[in-house]
């Protein structure tokens, strides 16, 4: 298979505001973190907003128009966005990869944001409109994603023997990983017994199983691989990216007729798939990786999906300690990720992947020269990212 993304582009900048409590980011505006985020990406590679001529975004992207005049950028020749919310986190820096090497743009910004002020996202499918799909869920109370995905994490847990205290491996590792993280929201350690005795949202989801409700934005550069070698920032070079799905996953949280080995699963192993393929390389090769982590149950199942270890063997990996830094033989979400970290719909992943390939993050894996990056598990699309130094 040819490889069409390997080296061609680069993530030469990036950007990001400080990580807030949600609502903490008041009195600034959505727009404002965004802009701040762009113009730290810029600053952070050398180049200004007349350079900037496309925007790829996900979940719900930004208004073009209002960010060109907010930041007096001249012309775009690219503007689009990936749906599927937080699944296409990781996608969008593929998609643009895939603008520049088409010859669409130049220089491409990718960015994400969050500001969620009185809307709380765990809550957000009671206020979809009502239709005869989300009837079906909301008669059984199914009022958020947390909810959603305890079916599926009951399921893991049915076939495959998983447990709550694998679930607790995984919101303890992330929490001593956000102890050393200056940026890091959540800087109270963590034990067995806090994550026990803390309230259930959602059978079997704890509050510790619940990413955090965070404000803030992240924005990356994008660039060819040519152009990259001219600037400030060694280039974090693009292997590959996929996205999509396929129809066994179908509306995931919102569709509940997937044959068991989907059901009980993160719904990304058709994009690893082709991920691994894009890329001409496999798991082994993986140093270090920021797996969308909304709840510690779909961390388990993507590392299976990935390929880090079987069907049905999640639980077990993360107990022994695979993905722990220091001494894991996978380190995951080296920032805290976003149980612990923040939550930026999956771009502080992109961040904290950049970061450990430039070798400059708080919990630097040594050597570590690939980096894996997923979005979702969500709708279709999710999404994952290859980067190496």
């Amino acid at each position: 298979m040819t490889h069409p993304f390997r080296d061609r582009t680069a993530i030469v900048g990036l950007g990001a505001t400080p990580y807030y409590k949600r609502g903490q980011s008041a009195p600034q505006t959505l727009e404002e973190l965004v802009g701040k985020a762009i113009l730290a990406a810029l600053e952070d590679c050398g180049l200004t907003t007349k350079e900037v001529d496309g925007f790829a975004y996900f979940a719900g992207g930004f208004d073009t128009g209002t960010l060109m005049e907010t930041l007096g950028i001249p012309e775009v020749r690219f503007s689009a966005s990936l749906t599927g919310t937080g699944g296409g986190s990781a996608g969008c820096v593929g998609l643009a990869a895939a603008a520049i090497i088409a010859g669409q743009a130049e220089v491409v910004v990718c960015v994400g944001a969050n500001q969620q002020g009185a809307q709380r996202f765990g809550t957000i499918t009671s206020r979809y409109e009502a239709t005869a799909d989300n009837s079906f869920f909301a008669a059984a109370g199914l009022v958020g994603p947390g909810h959603m995905f305890a079916l599926l994490a009951r399921r893991h847990m049915h076939l495959y023997g998983t447990t709550r205290d694998q679930f607790a491996d995984v919101a303890l590792t992330f929490r001593r990983h956000a102890l050393s993280n200056p940026a890091a929201l959540m800087k109270k350690p963590l034990s067995r017994a806090d994550y026990f005795n803390a309230p259930m949202l959602a059978d079997p989801h704890c509050l510790f199983d619940f990413c955090l409700e965070s404000d803030g934005a992240v924005a990356v550069i994008v660039t060819s691989a040519a152009r990259a070698r001219d600037l400030k920032q060694k280039p974090v070079s693009i292997l590959a990216s996929a996205q999509g799905g396929d129809k066994d996953w179908g509306r995931s949280i919102y569709w509940m007729n997937m044959p068991d080995e989907s059901f009980a699963s993160s719904g990304h192993r058709a994009v690893a798939k082709r991920l691994y393929a894009l890329a001409g390389l496999g798991p082994e090769s993986v140093d270090v990786a920021q797996i969308y982590d909304h709840f510690t149950s779909q961390v388990i199942m993507q590392l299976e999906d990935y390929g880090f270890c079987g069907k049905g063997e999640g639980g077990p990996f993360v107990a022994s300690g695979a993905i722990a830094w220091p001494g894991g033989t996978i380190p995951v979400n080296t920032d805290g990720g976003q149980l612990s970290c923040a939550y930026v719909w999956g771009m502080t992943h992109v961040k904290e992947a950049v970061e450990q390939m430039r070798g400059v993050a708080a919990n630097q894996i040594a050597g570590a020269q690939i980096a894996l990056v997923t979005g979702g598990p969500s709708v279709i699309p999710v999404s994952a990212l290859l980067l190496r130094n």
